[in-house]
């Protein structure tokens, strides 16, 4: 039997609610599959800053060091400052792990409607890979006369050869892996940003030399956007900078019907410590404690924990069921334009498992 430990940071708003989902779903995968699942839950999040200031303690990343895998619910609450919630928390652990890679899926499932005209079931199946330690997010900058009339900011963004490199080669090799178009596509700015985007550009080049079986595609962020709305079935593997790749793929997650389904991966694909797994969407205070939230995007998310863990087989058991439960349309939660609650949700995904 196979032994998985999972920290748990629910987090706030409807993260303990997806999480909780998700936490039912991986037992009963578990069950089917010999895994023996250890969950340790973290109680940090903006409860914690509450009481003490900070989003969760300086001995963070101690603590999480040593398991498995990190499943995160949401992050965020109205009384405190994005920045505040992100920098808290989310960030440093981010960096702290490097977990450079950032993975977002988007697909169009049967029985899932696009807001787009006339899009089939399957039609746009893309991946967004977004660099996720560096670029416009790197916490380089600061203010001159702070809280002054004259105030000045200064936002330095960062690219290194290095962290490019990477971010660049493993979107190359996502896309010889998948069952795709065999098609990278690189997203800059660089007539506008003519440094960090030019070397993104040459390094882009580079790389893709070395996948001749592979083909390429470079557009400028706006061009991007317009065509993930105009022609989103022609991209397979789309890789961009942290900024970039942080909008890009909310886009991409509309398109294929809810951002309730929107799943992703913050990944070290050298496996130097824990990878940590996280539904896109925010913590929702609007509809937190009302238990209508989409578990699905954190169900998902758990499935890309156990790809990378190595259970491929329980992976594919929970995605079929996913499927099975979208395609089917009884059992769905108001993003979707149901009326189920998580709880049902995450029953019809439990009772589909194979």
């Amino acid at each position: 039997m196979g032994k998985i430990a999972v920290a748990v940071v629910p987090g706030d708003g409807i993260g303990p609610e997806v999480v909780r989902a998700a936490r039912r779903v991986l037992e009963a995968a578990g069950a089917r599959h010999a895994i023996e699942f250890t969950f340790e839950e973290f109680d940090w999040g903006a409860e914690y800053y509450f009481q003490h200031g900070r989003m969760m303690p300086a001995t963070a990343l101690d603590l999480l060091r040593s398991f498995d895998a990190i499943l995160l619910g949401a992050v965020g609450h109205p009384d405190i400052p994005d920045h505040v919630t992100l920098g808290g928390m989310l960030l440093p652990i981010r960096r702290g792990f490097d977990l450079y890679a950032n993975v977002r899926p988007a697909v169009l499932y049967p029985g899932v409607e696009s807001p787009l005209a006339a899009r089939a079931p399957g039609s746009i199946d893309m991946v967004v890979v977004r660099e996720n330690t560096e670029g416009e997010y790197s916490p380089v900058g600061g203010f001159v006369y702070h809280h002054q009339p004259d105030e000045v900011a200064v936002q330095t963004a960062v690219f290194t050869r290095r962290g490019t490199e990477r971010i660049i080669r493993y979107a190359f090799e996502l896309a010889r892996r998948r069952n795709g178009k065999k098609r990278v596509t690189s997203i800059t700015k660089s007539n506008a940003q003519a440094y960090g985007m030019v070397l993104w550009d040459r390094i882009f080049d580079a790389v893709a030399r070395e996948f001749p079986d592979l083909e390429t595609e470079s557009l400028l962020v706006d061009a991007a956007a317009m065509n993930f709305v105009r022609r989103p079935d022609t991209f397979d593997v789309v890789v961009a900078s942290n900024l970039f790749g942080d909008i890009l793929s909310d886009l991409s997650a509309v398109v294929t019907g809810s951002i309730g389904l929107a799943a992703s991966a913050n990944l070290d694909p050298q496996r130097r410590g824990p990878s940590m797994f996280e539904p896109v969407h925010g913590s929702a205070p609007d509809i937190a404690g009302r238990g209508i939230a989409n578990p699905l995007a954190a169900i998902l998310s758990a499935t890309m924990m156990l790809d990378h863990l190595g259970e491929a087989g329980a992976a594919r058991s929970i995605e079929g069921a996913v499927k099975a439960v979208l395609a089917a349309g009884s059992v769905r939660t108001p993003d979707l334009g149901g009326s189920s609650g998580t709880d049902e949700v995450a029953a019809a995904v439990v009772a589909g498992l194979a």
